[in-house]
């Protein structure tokens, strides 16, 4: 049997949106489907690096502590390393149209719906975006003394 091919996936995750990107129908592996951005874990590279690195040059910003999650899938030749991601600077853009035709922030509710790269991977998606959505609301009631140093983000504009 052949190596798996190492994958590293971002699922980026703000006010209980999170961010997918539509692979460009023209695409060998994947075509015209929404997926993860993420790609190849280059030699010597470590996931959490790789994921890292795709998110730069996918999206455009830097990640802060990407944080493993389990993502199934029906691929055997895939070893999917996948990441929760709720912290990075820079507002995500589509820095590699000829991977991504479009990207958009989605609600847990519009996901069911998708056509997905991984279909068997979102309840993996959904319950790593309820974590963050949790987490949100802790940090949404601080304490006095944290109060003037909280920085929220801005709400993502509805999906058309």
């Amino acid at each position: 049997m052949a190596a798996r091919i190492p994958i590293a996936l971002a699922l980026l995750v703000r006010d209980g949106y999170a961010l997918l990107a539509h692979r460009d129908p023209s695409r060998r592996w994947y075509p015209d489907c929404w997926d993860l951005v993420g790609g190849h874990v280059e030699s010597g590279e470590l996931p959490h690096e790789a994921v890292t690195r795709e998110c730069l040059e996918e999206l455009g910003v830097h990640v802060h502590e990407p944080r493993p999650i389990a993502m199934p899938t029906a691929d055997p030749t895939l070893d999917v390393h996948a990441f929760l991601v709720t912290s990075w600077e820079g507002e995500p853009f589509n820095a590699a149209p000829e991977e991504h035709d479009d990207l958009r922030w989605f609600q847990p509710s519009d996901l069911p719906g998708l056509t997905m790269a991984h279909p068997t991977s979102l309840s993996s998606i959904l319950s790593a975006v309820e974590v963050a959505a949790g987490e949100t609301l802790r940090l949404a009631r601080p304490s006095a003394e944290r109060a003037s140093t909280r920085v929220r983000m801005p709400v993502p504009s509805p999906c058309e």
